[in-house]
């Protein structure tokens, strides 16, 4: 008994549909991965060029416009802060730099405020936290 033979050995294996089918499913994705909010401090830092950083360790304090305090990740009142402070001082060999991310509404109020309570816990220098300014060069002509 003889078989009919109606396959094509040399069909096209190339079906576009499924890969089409995944890439609007990756398009929604990015489109809906873009909707959910980013964890962290909106903070608008001011920005600023040519300021100077230090080479010693540093410990990294927020400050939002609402006069929050930001202390490893955590709201942290102004007494916590201060005994959060004195710890890494007291663990710390050598002296510690604090730098302050503070956003552009912040008072200069606050900003003392902060700097008097490091000073309390044994810290002596304290920076603030800037953006860099976006320098424009103009085209290096041959």
């Amino acid at each position: 008994m003889k078989f009919p033979r109606n396959t094509r050995l040399l069909r096209n294996p190339l079906d576009v549909a499924p890969f089409a089918a995944v890439f609007f499913l990756l398009v929604i994705f990015l489109m809906l991965a873009a909707l959910l909010p980013t964890p962290g401090l909106p903070l608008q830092l001011p920005v600023a060029s040519d300021l100077p950083g230090t080479d010693r360790p540093g410990l990294a304090v927020a400050v939002d416009a609402g006069g929050r305090f930001y202390f490893a990740n955590q709201i942290v009142s102004a007494t916590q802060l201060k005994s959060n402070l004195m710890a890494a001082v007291k663990n710390s060999n050598v002296p510690l730099t604090l730098v302050i991310h503070a956003d552009k509404s912040v008072t200069y109020e606050q900003l003392v405020r902060l700097t008097l309570i490091a000073r309390d816990a044994g810290i002596q220098t304290a920076l603030l936290a800037t953006l860099p300014r976006i320098v424009t060069t103009p085209d290096l002509l041959p």
